[in-house]
């Protein structure tokens, strides 16, 4: 259920539009008046049918807008549940560091592993410490920095994707925002140790593929991946972003397309609504869906790793004309 205090987008207003009015006559019928009663059991058929109808017929578009939205989880927020003894380690050794990644050791379901991740703030404050999830070069080297750390202490490694994109300014290109995404995905490749990308919010662009080279890449339902933003699409395209939905349908960018495609290993199910209905859900089917994936990894040899990570990005993008 949208949660009449928080936050809501605007397909879901005739669904909190009906929360409001079982607000009303909640109170009626606990009092165990027949009419009050049954109005509100009528009610509520209804709304939880409109629930089920509006979220199980997401158009892309809904689903970029449920990938953003500002109650989503982010990947501290999985860690508290996930990984309790989460040990963070900070800076690239190089320049700085950048709190729009955060990364460290734990355990998770008593396996040890590195993680990295995307972070998005929760205010104007903190989103404009985190630069709202778009990494910095030392960012990038950060990460890369610990996924080295992991092979050599022969740990997997996890990665949570969720960031509209590399920071775009002058000063990350003057420190080689390039260079530190290529070196990334050149190193991801050819680490020894299993790889387990999982996006959980926003895959956008170099951004998020800088940490998605991986053995598996697995995909919350409301998740999108894309090489650019349907409003960057729009733009380029159309000179206008307000065909943002328009592009959104053209790009495939979500979870589904991204199977269909080949991209994606496994979906991982959200709650009706999104994961920031039950973030505790969520969790669980993260682990649950981490630990089946770093199991079947971890029986492979290091060079079948490596070769059936190269032969799966190298078959991306080829097709067949008939």
């Amino acid at each position: 259920m949208p949660s009449l205090n928080g936050t809501w987008l605007e397909f879901e207003r005739p669904i909190v539009e009906l929360d409001r009015r079982l607000e009303e006559l909640r109170s009626f019928a606990d009092r165990g008046d027949p009419e009050f009663k049954e109005e509100y059991e009528r009610l509520r058929r209804r709304a939880e049918k409109l629930r089920f109808e509006t979220y199980s017929r997401l158009t892309r578009w809904q689903r970029v807008q449920l990938a953003r939205h500002p109650q989503r989880p982010y990947t501290l927020d999985y860690l508290k549940r996930l990984v309790p003894d989460f040990i963070e380690l900070h800076g690239d050794r190089n320049f700085a560091d950048d709190p729009a990644v955060v990364g460290g050791m734990g355990r998770l379901g008593g396996r040890s592993v590195v993680i990295v991740g995307h972070q998005k703030g929760r205010d104007t404050k903190e989103n404009i410490r985190r630069s709202f999830g778009m990494p910095h070069p030392e960012g990038y080297r950060k990460g890369l920095r610990l996924m080295q750390l992991a092979g050599k202490l022969g740990l997997p490694v996890l990665t949570f994707i969720d960031t509209p994109g590399a920071y775009p300014g002058i000063g990350a290109e003057e420190r080689g925002q390039f260079e530190a995404i290529a070196r990334n995905l050149r190193e991801m490749a050819r680490l020894e140790v299993p790889i387990v990308a999982l996006v959980i919010g926003e895959g956008g662009s170099g951004g998020a593929l800088a940490f998605g080279v991986a053995d598996r890449v697995l995909m919350l339902e409301n998740s999108i991946y894309s090489v650019i933003s349907p409003e960057g699409c729009a733009a380029i395209l159309w000179r206008d972003r307000a065909r943002a939905p328009e592009a959104a349908e053209a790009l495939k960018v979500t979870s589904r397309d991204l199977m269909e495609l080949g991209i994606a290993d496994e979906i991982i199910p959200e709650p009706l609504g999104g994961a920031h209905r039950d973030p505790d859900q969520v969790a669980r089917a993260i682990e649950e869906a981490v630990l089946h994936h770093l199991a079947q990894l971890e029986a492979l040899s290091p060079t079948e790793r490596r070769r059936r990570r190269a032969q799966k990005y190298g078959s991306m993008g080829v097709y067949r004309e008939n």
